[in-house]
């Protein structure tokens, strides 16, 4: 058996072996408190850093301005060439100009004469905040349209007018011919459709916007509004072609398309008003 002395020794190697471990946990307690800290004071300081050296307000306009930039649209560069009716109209043409329910946008706007003919050309020029946009007028395709845009545009009725409307995607045209600006103004008369079913459209055409069939008397809607399709339009022949627009103002449409829309006619009738203006300062006809 140990004796005394023995068991004094083996107690005192114990208790020191006990105290070098608990010296060698307090070390490494230490030596890890240090490096958390340590760790944590970059953490912080590369924090404040950040936060004071980014420009939240600018990355934030990046990245919006990147979120709403257009997509680049692709346009057709072939202007199609006017169609020919397969039956010449009768020369002259008779017109019926109709009130319509809705009174004028611009005060004091009167109906054309009821007679039109229906053959020739007549040229017109629309000095515009974009550039010169030269067209041909055509009687033999829709002499009552031809008629009525000649006369609105010597009563000054387009003059001052925004175009209101394009698309860019499906159908391809600017929308214009409205004082108002929102797309249901007009001339305060309507007139019949001059169109036939083999009809299509193309680059280059200038054809009248109508709202349809009018449920009450069976009729045109035409007025004032038209659109110039500067790329593909996929329609139906319900829409009167009565004259075209030159390649050079082609060209400068292009560069609205590409400009893009705001959306707000989207998802019917489709586009939306063109970021870029389109403003009439005057329309001449020669």
């Amino acid at each position: 058996m140990p004796t005394n002395v023995q068991r004094r020794e083996q107690a005192k190697r114990k208790l020191e072996r006990q105290l070098v471990r608990r010296a060698e946990r307090a070390k490494r307690r230490r030596v890890i408190a240090v490096v958390a800290t340590a760790v944590v004071v970059v953490v912080v300081a590369g924090g404040a850093y950040f936060l004071a050296t980014t420009d939240f307000s600018k990355s934030g306009d990046d990245a919006a301005a990147s979120s709403t930039t257009p997509a680049p649209i692709q346009i057709p560069t072939e202007v199609k060439a006017l169609p020919t009716r397969p039956t010449p109209l009768a020369d002259p043409a008779t017109c019926e100009y109709r009130p319509s329910t809705e009174p004028a946008s611009k005060e004091g706007t009167k109906a054309p004469e009821a007679g039109a003919p229906a053959s020739g050309t007549a040229t017109a020029t629309i000095k515009a905040n974009i550039g010169e946009l030269k067209l041909t007028l055509d009687r033999a395709l829709a002499p009552c349209a031809v008629n009525s845009f000649i006369s609105l545009a010597k009563q000054g009725y387009y003059d001052g007018s925004t175009c209101h409307r394009i698309g860019t995607e499906g159908l391809q045209m600017l929308q214009c011919g409205d004082p108002t600006g929102t797309g249901s103004g007009g001339p305060g008369y309507a007139f019949d459709n001059e169109t036939w079913p083999e009809l299509t459209y193309g680059r280059g055409y200038l054809a009248m916007a109508n709202a349809g069939t009018d449920e009450t008397t069976k009729k045109g809607t035409n007025g004032s509004q038209f659109f110039i399709v500067y790329g593909d339009a996929q329609l139906s022949p319900d829409y009167s072609v009565f004259g075209s627009l030159d390649e050079a103002g082609l060209k400068l449409i292009d560069e609205v398309a590409r400009a893009g829309h705001d959306g707000s006619f989207d998802p019917s009738p489709g586009g939306g008003k063109p970021n870029k203006e389109v403003k009439f300062e005057s329309v001449t006809v020669a």
